[in-house]
């Protein structure tokens, strides 16, 4: 996915910039993070970190992952189970999805291993889990993009896929050989939300969890994507970038041509949940993506890099619906990504380059949220 390749792009910048900010990211006296895992492992986490510097609203945070490279966790409805996307060296090199319990047991792989595949999210008042896999077009692992086309997405082959949250019974839900992607789901588990490119540009669609009553909701021309509903399901919120001039717009129509986007600059949108009333809340430059909702709906967290715009050091910042109150979450010198609330507003899950013990390492934490 989108989001998933940015990550991996990231880790390069900041291996390039060098090691001397992550070794400030301990703080004197924690324990150091267990040895990888790969992708079984029963038993609870029990490691717990203390909050950087600034990061008031957090506490006791708990370290559910070590090891590889996981990313785009999500709260169950009953907030007791997350669904996330993981990929360890010692796998097939392509992310697969996983369930476990939100204090880091009981961990399944649920989708089959083939392709790779991304954007898990509970549904159907967990019931099912929708996902995106590109197995369809390619069992094996999808190649890495050329280096030389510069920063880019790959919008490769994904369709949408529904499992039971043990990976029994997988349906196909969409097969049309287009970028079917980034799906999630309203609060009760029955309307869905997702990105294509099957009518030509990257646009939101809407439609049920059985895949009927299908709509398209954006028709700008750019790239639409990233999207989830309020918790009450009567609006959305969404990263968005639209060419502005006529050189923009040149280089957007050429790599969308090839499959691909350049996400130089991302903004948050927020919008009816039928796609009217579009409009801009964050003005800041740089990528601002992965927005959620408050369980209050009145704010929305989101990841930037917009204090350090070339830079991987994105951190999650909360801001008003209204695009007002701009306040920064998380400190530390690194990546900090995929924010999600539990439904009750108690817990807050993100993925983070924060005491890992190399350099390509993203987990996932898991803390107590404090307003």
């Amino acid at each position: 996915m989108n989001d998933n390749t940015r990550r991996s792009q990231i880790r390069a910048i900041v291996r390039v910039l060098g090691a001397a900010a992550l070794v400030s990211c301990a703080q004197a006296g924690q324990k150091p993070a267990p040895s990888a895992t790969p992708q079984g492992g029963t038993k609870a986490s029990t490691v717990f970190w203390a909050p950087e510097p600034g990061e008031t609203h957090l506490a006791n945070i708990r370290q559910l992952t070590f090891g590889g490279n996981n990313a785009e966790a999500y709260f169950s409805s009953d907030g007791k189970r997350l669904v996330f996307q993981a990929m360890f060296a010692v796998d097939t090199g392509c992310d697969q999805e996983f369930v476990m319990n939100i204090d880091g047991s009981d961990r399944k792989r649920i989708s089959n291993g083939l392709g790779r595949t991304t954007c898990g999210y509970f549904i159907e008042h967990d019931k099912r889990v929708i996902y995106a896999s590109t197995q369809a077009n390619d069992p094996k692992c999808p190649p890495k993009l050329d280096a030389s086309l510069g920063y880019v997405w790959p919008l490769g082959h994904f369709e949408l896929y529904t499992s039971t949250p043990d990976g029994k019974d997988i349906r196909q839900l969409t097969n049309n050989g287009f970028y079917n992607a980034e799906a999630t789901a309203s609060a009760d588990g029955k309307h869905l939300i997702f990105t294509s490119t099957r009518d030509g540009d990257i646009e939101l669609y809407t439609m049920n969890s059985d895949g009927s009553n299908m709509k398209r909701i954006t028709h700008r021309l750019g790239y639409d994507g990233g999207a989830f509903f309020s918790p009450d399901g009567s609006k959305i919120v969404w990263r968005a970038q639209y060419p502005v001039t006529a050189k923009d717009t040149a280089d957007y129509l050429k790599l969308l041509g090839q499959r691909m986007v350049r996400p130089a600059k991302l903004e948050i949108w927020v919008a009816n949940a039928d796609g009217t009333d579009a409009h801009q809340i964050t003005h800041l430059g740089g990528a601002n993506w992965a927005p959620f909702f408050h369980p209050d709906g009145k704010r929305i967290i989101f990841a930037s890099n917009y204090e350090q715009p070339r830079s991987g050091n994105f951190d999650l910042y909360l801001i008003n619906i209204d695009g007002t109150k701009l306040e920064k979450i998380t400190t530390a010198p690194d990546f900090d990504g995929f924010p999600m609330f539990s439904p009750d507003g108690k817990k807050l899950i993100f993925a983070s380059n924060r005491h890992g013990k190399v350099m390509s390492e993203t987990d996932l934490f898991i803390a107590d949220w404090k307003n």
